[in-house]
């Protein structure tokens, strides 16, 4: 807890760290579901489409929980933690992207911000 200047306490948002192993919990939640979907890619020939559906899925349901998770540490303004919990996840699966040279057009890109943003304040507000 923080002591303002009047003498009251103000009770902060939480360990920073806390927030990286929600972060950590939804890449997990993400390498699972990936794999849960290739093997149903492999076993049952899935379509094109199928396998976009799964993973949009999949990246709100990750973000969802990231959110979720966030919101309940932080107390208050949970929207806005959930937001950032899809914001950051996002940063770093684009900058993943680009470190492997894997980066799509812009428009992949600003759908994906979206789907992790949205899918994060969800989370956050729903917590």
């Amino acid at each position: 807890m923080v002591e303002a200047t009047n003498g009251e306490k103000i009770r902060g948002n939480g360990a920073p760290a806390a927030y990286l192993v929600f972060l950590a919990i939804a890449y997990l939640l993400t390498g699972i579901l990936l794999l849960l979907l290739a093997f149903l890619l492999y076993r049952f020939q899935l379509s094109r489409n199928a396998v976009s559906v799964g993973i949009i899925v999949i990246y709100l349901l990750s973000n969802f929980v990231a959110g979720f998770l966030a919101g309940k540490k932080a107390k208050s303004k949970k929207y806005i933690w959930g937001l950032l919990m899809g914001s950051v996840y996002f940063l770093i699966l684009a900058g993943m992207s680009l470190v492997m040279h894997s980066a799509s057009d812009g428009t992949g890109l600003f759908t994906s911000f979206l789907l992790c943003a949205g899918g994060g304040t969800l989370g956050g507000m729903l917590s």
